[in-house]
């Protein structure tokens, strides 16, 4: 079973920035990709950033520019750093990992980011 767990939310202002983690542990392949979701309150959740097992990335438009996704391979932890926070970028951001060996998709519990303005 496999089990993400972020941490790094909180309270910041705009113009701010945080940098949320998400460790990964359990049996997964190599070749999974793992990702950040955030969902506002009312809205649909979004993809936030994504990042492949060969280190591409991609980004959701409303963050490009403004956040990084990277990733500690030793210690099975992907990161969000952000920067630049805006009060839209307020909602609950997700630890995502699809593993294509097995189909299985996984979610980590969410952290609470919110901007004040």
């Amino acid at each position: 079973q496999v089990q993400l767990v972020e941490s790094g939310g909180g309270l910041v202002q705009a113009g701010g920035s945080l940098r949320l983690s998400c460790a990964a542990s359990g049996r997964f392949s190599s070749f999974s990709t793992m990702a950040w979701y955030r969902q506002a309150p009312g809205k649909q959740r979004e993809l936030a950033a994504v990042l492949t097992s060969s280190g591409a990335t991609n980004y959701g438009d409303s963050v490009k520019g403004r956040f990084t996704i990277s990733r500690d391979i030793a210690k099975n932890t992907m990161y969000l750093q952000m920067n630049s926070l805006k009060p839209e970028d307020t909602a609950v951001y997700y630890c995502n990992l699809e593993d294509p060996i097995t189909a299985r998709q996984y979610w980590g519990q969410g952290t609470q980011v919110t901007v004040s303005s």
